[in-house]
């Protein structure tokens, strides 16, 4: 199973919604899982709700959009690392690349 991206955003947000112009398929293009929560989706909140939590326990530290890097997202998941913020579509892919280059030496 590949690692995933998940994306926390609002809708009233400028820049989340920026970023959605791009960040899906540069996730993809690196061979990531993407999944979109917007908080205001109160079923797709409450279902990846504990990723956001166990980064974020009171969600002060969090950006605007939050992308979480992890494992497993539907059962015993890791979080592997994060971008936090808006970034330009190449700032972004680096960004993204950095945390799986920091991840390859777990993966088998």
């Amino acid at each position: 199973m590949p690692l995933t991206v998940i994306k926390f955003s609002s809708e009233d947000c400028g820049l989340c919604h920026k970023m959605s112009f791009y960040d899906q398929k540069v996730a993809q293009e690196l061979g990531l899982q993407f999944i979109d929560v917007k908080m205001q989706d109160t079923a797709m909140y409450r279902k990846y709700r504990q990723i956001l939590l166990a980064q974020y326990p009171d969600k002060s530290e969090m950006g605007w959009p939050t992308y979480i890097i992890c494992d497993s997202p539907e059962g015993e998941f890791q979080i592997v690392g994060e971008v936090k913020g808006g970034h330009p579509k190449g700032e972004f892919r680096n960004r993204l690349q950095a945390v799986l280059d920091s991840t390859d030496v777990s993966q088998n």
